[in-house]
């Protein structure tokens, strides 16, 4: 399965933000939308990602004046991003490797979507469990011998 399929299987929700927005506002539109990462664009063009994981860590450093930081002051600069045409079990050796849980998947300059490491783990559910399908059609169907 290709980068996007798995982009095609999850739908076309983008949710973004820009560098000089607040945190608290980023947060707040995470915890709205249910998602866990923004893709921060700075006129247009991709500038990073900003995740919870980015958020507590700035809570944590910075305690109650949290609320005073900007994307820009935490975001993921230079996120890894697939190709479009990567295969899935390349994508999650590269999400391991990179540590990155989301990744903004790009078509040169163009953003085409975001996939999680849920979205992976769901298509990865969703492959074996259509490859499961058609292995017991298959066995099902298998000719019976002659007795």
């Amino acid at each position: 399965m290709l980068v996007r399929e798995i982009l095609r299987i999850k739908g076309a929700a983008l949710y973004t933000t820009r560098p000089e927005c607040t945190l608290v506002e980023a947060v707040s539109v995470m915890t709205e939308q249910d998602v866990g990462s923004l893709v921060v664009l700075d006129h247009g063009r991709l500038a990073g990602m900003v995740t919870f994981r980015e958020a507590l860590m700035a809570i944590h450093r910075r305690g109650a004046k949290w609320e005073a930081v900007t994307v820009s002051e935490v975001m993921q600069r230079d996120p890894v991003c697939p190709d479009p045409d990567m295969e899935m079990i390349e994508l999650r050796r590269v999400m391991v490797e990179s540590h990155q849980r989301y990744m903004p998947v790009m078509d040169d300059d163009t953003l085409l979507g975001v996939l999680s490491f849920h979205d992976v783990a769901k298509a990865v559910l969703e492959e074996q469990s259509f490859e499961n399908r058609m292995l017991k059609s298959y066995i099902r169907d298998w000719p019976q011998p002659d007795n």
